[in-house]
């Protein structure tokens, strides 16, 4: 653009790329396995102002079939792309790393959180208020794993105590296992909102008889995510027109094209936004989709550290009005690489005046 002025020293002069892998309170269990450890990759571009910016790739191959291996390669291989760049065009710079590696969204995702990370640390604001700035204190819900129901009627009942006022619960695997443990769920914290995650396990008539063996015990969730398999919109528009439980799209929506062939299906109530489904930029577009058609929004994580964490929080407080935040954290905070960021005070995220994520490098 002619005569454009263009903020000083926002040129990225050097990027390093290295492995993050950090022990989890408990086993993460997927189809293929169980994890015991974060493994993740930590971007750090660094401008010519010496201002430094942070990213993380946290992939799981079952969601995004990316792993750590894949997502430290793609890093590497966009070193040179970015060295010279200026932060400031963070939007092309996301186009274009899209139009490249579009299947490695965990790694584009770290790069867009390193470059508004340094940029809104440049312009001295928090990211939250970069993005809109709409609330400065949000709330989550908490996880209570598949676990038996007496455990899970005791787990429910410690989160009630500490606060939280909505729990959520994965459900898919066996249906009577499933019923008793949201039973025992009700039973330890009686007064919580409780969330219901399928991650695609039933099929659409299973999970509409699921919901009524709930309501004959008396149960209505607030919500059922992602009931039948990702592609089966017509299946899940199924689910929704027979419930009046609210249905979130999860896994159906890595991008703004899934997103409207949700609205257009009208299969569900709310979207789930992941920024390691999407990358940051474009979660940024699926909400704008999700409140044109009137739809709920939902704000999730995979398995990040502080860091994707705090960056998630930054987005829904920026954002502002997201139904359901589910972003508990699952790292004992002695073993996080990182301090600072937003907050954290069960069940609520507070945010700070600090600029960008707010995030540092504990010093080893």
């Amino acid at each position: 653009m002619h005569g454009e002025k263009r903020m000083e020293g926002t040129k990225i002069t050097n990027v390093y790329i290295e492995k993050l892998n950090i022990p989890l309170d408990a086993p993460f269990t997927i189809a293929t396995g169980a994890k015991y450890q974060i493994e993740n990759v930590l971007i750090t571009i660094e401008l010519e102002n010496r201002i430094k910016g942070f990213g993380e790739a946290a992939p799981l191959e079952p969601v995004n079939g990316e792993n750590q291996g894949t997502a430290f390669a793609t890093l590497q291989s966009c070193r040179e792309y970015l060295i010279g760049q200026d932060v400031s065009d963070y939007r092309q710079i996301s186009k274009h790393l899209k139009g490249v590696f579009w299947a490695q969204v965990t790694a584009r995702c770290a790069i867009e959180m390193s470059l508004l990370d340094a940029f809104t640390k440049s312009l001295n604001i928090p990211l939250y208020r970069f993005i809109g700035g709409a609330e400065n204190q949000i709330e989550t819900d908490y996880t209570v794993d598949i676990v038996d129901a007496d455990t899970a009627k005791a787990n429910a009942k410690t989160l009630a105590a500490k606060g939280y006022r909505t729990l959520k619960t994965k459900v898919g695997k066996k249906l009577n296992d499933d019923v008793a443990r949201v039973i025992a769920i009700k039973e330890g914290a009686p007064d919580c909102r409780i969330m219901l995650d399928a991650n695609q396990g039933y099929a659409p008539n299973e999970a509409i008889h699921f919901l009524e063996v709930l309501e004959k015990h008396g149960i209505r969730p607030e919500l059922f995510e992602q009931p039948v398999v990702k592609h089966d919109l017509q299946g899940m528009k199924r689910v929704k027109d027979s419930t009046s439980v609210p249905v979130a799209a999860d896994e159906s929506v890595f991008t703004a094209a899934d997103a409207l062939a949700v609205v257009k299906a009208d299969c569900a109530d709310l979207i789930n936004i992941k920024i390691m489904k999407s990358g940051l930029v474009e979660a940024l577009d699926i909400a704008a989709i999700a409140r044109s058609a009137n739809k709920g929004l939902m704000i999730g994580c995979m398995l990040e550290s502080k860091l994707g964490l705090g960056t998630s929080v930054h987005l829904a407080a920026g954002l502002g009005g997201f139904n359901f935040i589910d972003l508990d954290p699952h790292i004992d905070p002695a073993l996080e690489p990182f301090i600072g960021g937003p907050e954290f005070a069960d069940p609520y995220y507070r945010m700070t005046s600090e600029a960008g994520i707010g995030i540092h490098k504990k010093l080893s």
